[in-house]
């Protein structure tokens, strides 16, 4: 992914908060030789055996996912396939009426991660289980209304013939942070409070973002 230097990730937890807050990637490898690639939407988290539950970037890193073994993509993986997954955070158009000032040029405003890495398929049925409730455990905590699993692990057992479970060991990442760094601060100040002052949850959240970032210099 082309990164200008202005849209790399600031120093603190950007790449991790952000995987953990969109956690459906796209998983993306090869298909046969003159073919289009495979692409499949697959939930992925951090390793839950990291030492560290919130490391500043996956250098290094391992992380689980799973996909349906139904799934053409499942039987293209091996063991050494070289992948992608590509985490998307919010994201929204910037219209030039927010930028109160001409010439102006609309944009779109945008936040992801491309993780690359080298994939090991998870055959053995204890491990799988222990991606599936891994998964429950981290979307429960993040994202869920504390459910607990404990009466469905039977259900869950049924489902694992289905399931075609992998680790992710990362090799790279790129990440992009377009959150309207390029304007003069005053303007960047009129984008974030737009996005402040809507009802769309996206905008809100990019505005969390922006408030993040380094106080821009006059």
């Amino acid at each position: 992914m082309f990164v200008p230097a202005q849209y790399r990730e600031p120093h603190g937890h950007w790449i991790t908060d952000l995987v953990r807050g969109h956690p459906l990637a796209q998983l993306v490898s090869n298909g046969p030789a003159g073919s289009s690639p495979y692409v499949t939407h697959a939930p992925i988290i951090l390793d839950p055996g990291h030492p560290d539950p919130h490391p500043d970037d996956l250098h290094g890193a391992v992380l689980w996912g799973h996909l349906n073994r139904a799934n053409p993509h499942w039987a293209a993986l091996g063991d050494g396939t070289e992948v992608t997954a590509v985490f998307t955070g919010p994201g929204s158009y910037v219209s030039p009426t927010v930028y109160e000032r001409t010439p102006a040029a609309p944009t779109w405003d945008f936040t992801a991660v491309h993780v690359r890495g080298t994939l090991r398929r998870v055959l053995d049925a204890e491990q799988t289980l222990a991606t599936v409730t891994a998964t429950v455990r981290a979307f429960e905590a993040d994202h869920g209304t504390g459910w607990s699993m404990e009466s469905s692990l039977d259900y869950f057992d049924q489902l694992l013939p289905g399931v075609g479970a992998f680790r992710l060991a990362v090799t790279g990442v790129d990440a992009m942070f377009k959150l309207s760094q390029e304007q003069p601060p005053e303007v960047r100040l009129r984008v974030r409070d737009h996005f402040a002052g809507s009802e769309r949850t996206h905008h809100c959240l990019i505005a969390e973002m922006m408030d993040r970032l380094p106080v821009a210099e006059h």
